[in-house]
């Protein structure tokens, strides 16, 4: 029983591969994957050429010893084509993985993936940097495309302002003093037709005014840029369940003061774009709007009983059937390092979740980013 134990003792310490051996190990094929793509294939080649020239050598004393030269000859050709084959595809597969892989993050990204980069080995100086130069690429791509959402989505804000402040300002002082001009002519006038059609004038211009004011404020509230978010939010909430069947329950809760301009403006046009979406598409009875802040963020939740859609189908559809709206809505949310997920089941309804961080650093941005890193 003892010399039995003492066996498998002497046989495990002599299988098993010792710690600095295997560091060693290691080590060597660190080095040997750390060769630049050239030599590995200049190596693997020459190797191959040595092993031909060598067993040709040997091939060509046996041929003066042995009568059958053609057979020796043709099992030569072919194993030897078999054995360099065979051989370069594994040091080619070995030697362009690091391209192969860097191929298909390229192919991903291509298809939309955006938030992919390219992994790097560690071990092959030239396929990591060409892996560097390519996420420096993305990340430079990344950072042009949100400087110009950026400054698109700033210059649509700043024109809807100024449209809206033209409207107010001038042409709802045009049909105000319109409708004194006919209050005034309507007064003057004993014809009963004449009245009436100048009552019906005036309503005209009246409802035209009203349209010119509210177009206005859905272009730019002058509450949002005055009072804030959440008194601009509850007279949108007030103005479209007047428009619109629906019941609106809005709830503010955390907010001790005014936030960011760019912040209370992208977060008023989200909701603003749900509501309105849920207006158009939903067929609800009611909603919810929930906006919370806390030390780190802002939170928005936007829910509906409606009818719902198939999300995963919107996802793969493209262009102006995806809708224009929730690509905004995504956008505006994304330009804050913010977040937008929606959930929705066809005959249950949808909700929006919307998380803006109030404190945002290149820092965080970048850690946000190489979470996604394939």
């Amino acid at each position: 029983m003892s010399n039995s134990h003492t066996q498998d003792v002497f046989t495990k310490n002599n299988t098993s591969p010792h710690p600095a051996q295997q560091r060693e190990a290691n080590r060597f094929m660190r080095s040997l994957l750390s060769i630049p793509v050239f030599y590995k294939v200049l190596i693997a080649n020459s190797f191959i050429i040595f092993v031909g020239a060598t067993g040709g050598t040997f091939l060509a004393s046996r041929l003066n010893s042995t009568p059958d030269t053609p057979v020796y000859l043709v099992v030569f050709v072919a194993v030897g084509w078999l054995v360099s084959v065979i051989l370069n595809f594994v040091v080619l597969q070995i030697a362009f993985r690091p391209l192969m892989d860097l191929g298909k993050v390229m192919s991903r990204v291509q298809a939309g993936e955006r938030t992919l980069r390219a992994p790097l080995t560690g071990t092959d100086a030239q396929a990591d940097m060409l892996a560097r130069t390519f996420n420096t690429m993305l990340e430079a791509i990344d950072e042009a495309n949100r400087l110009r959402a950026n400054q698109i989505i700033t210059a649509q804000e700043q024109e809807r302002k100024r449209i809206a402040r033209e409207l107010h300002d001038e042409t709802s002082q045009v049909l105000t003093s319109l409708l004194i001009s006919l209050a005034i002519l309507e007064e003057s006038i004993n014809n009963e037709e004449g009245r009436q059609r100048i009552t019906e004038t005036r309503t005209l211009a009246h409802q035209t005014l009203r349209a010119i004011r509210n177009l206005s404020i859905d272009l730019r509230p002058s509450a949002l840029d005055d009072l804030g978010l959440l008194p601009a939010l509850r007279w949108y909430v007030k103005e479209y369940q007047q428009k619109f069947p629906i019941e609106v329950d809005f709830q503010a809760d955390g907010f001790k003061q005014r936030l960011p301009a760019e912040m209370e403006t992208a977060l008023y046009r989200i909701v603003q774009e749900a509501l309105t979406n849920v207006a158009k598409h939903s067929h609800a009875h009611c909603t919810t709007v929930i906006l919370r802040e806390d030390a780190e963020a802002v939170y928005a939740t936007i829910s509906d009983d409606g009818q719902g859609f198939d999300l995963d189908q919107l996802q793969k559809t493209h262009g102006q059937d995806r809708g224009l709206g929730l690509v905004g809505m995504h956008e505006r949310a994304h330009l804050l390092a913010g977040t937008l997920t929606i959930e929705s089941t066809p005959g249950v309804g949808t909700t929006i979740h919307v998380r803006i961080p109030l404190y945002t650093t290149n820092a965080t941005d970048s850690e946000q980013r190489k979470e996604h890193v394939a």
